[in-house]
């Protein structure tokens, strides 16, 4: 078995994580490190991620979801939130390709241009489907990424979002995607893991 197959094998979605872990400035910098290679559309990088340590912040966070006990014993509870103006950074993502000469002032122009005229022209609902749809993919990345350095993970849906994005001044012009918990997960509270389609159920190809 590879290291790969290994690390998807082992993550699992822990509902419960040991109290009195804390995870380091230098543990998040490195796990973002690896994410920050995640693809995304156009390079845009449309994902920010809020990491929240703070203990009466998450008790906040953790009201505005419903009470949920991972959310309290979480190391940190991490927000990702997708740009829905992220199309508007086009120009600054790219520059770097024209001053390297890898492209020239004309390809630096038409992709920029190309950009803008998509997002703007498929207008808001495509701009916070793009939002999400590449939050969504980093995040899987940083669950893997939080796995590989020892960390379990929870993806979770279930929060009020305007709840929190009051709590941490989040604007409007970001959505958030996902709310992910990361800890130690407190393997005996772990439930079987659920049943899983066989592959012919959920592939087709033509």
């Amino acid at each position: 078995m590879t290291e790969f197959t290994q690390l998807v094998k082992e993550r699992r979605s822990a509902s419960n994580f040991l109290p009195n872990y804390e995870i380091s400035q230098e543990e998040l910098d490195e796990i973002f490190g690896l994410v920050k290679l995640g693809p995304s559309a156009f390079n845009l990088q449309h994902t920010h991620y809020i990491v929240v340590t703070d203990q009466e912040v998450k008790e906040e966070i953790r009201k505005a979801a419903n009470g949920q006990y991972k959310v309290h014993s979480a190391s940190a509870v991490i927000l990702v939130l997708g740009d829905k103006e992220a199309y508007k950074k086009a120009a600054e993502i790219n520059e770097g390709l024209l001053i390297l000469g890898i492209l020239n002032k004309q390809e630096y122009d038409f992709a920029v241009e190309g950009t803008v005229d998509l997002y703007e022209t498929r207008g808001p609902s495509f701009q916070r489907d793009e939002a999400i749809r590449n939050a969504s993919l980093s995040s899987m990345l940083f669950m893997l990424a939080a796995k590989e350095k020892g960390w379990d993970t929870c993806p979770m849906i279930g929060f009020e979002e305007d709840k929190v994005k009051e709590i941490l001044n989040i604007s409007d012009q970001y959505e958030v995607a996902l709310m992910i918990t990361l800890g130690k997960e407190k393997v005996a509270s772990r439930q079987p893991r659920g049943y899983r389609k066989p592959v012919n159920e959920f592939v087709t190809i033509v």
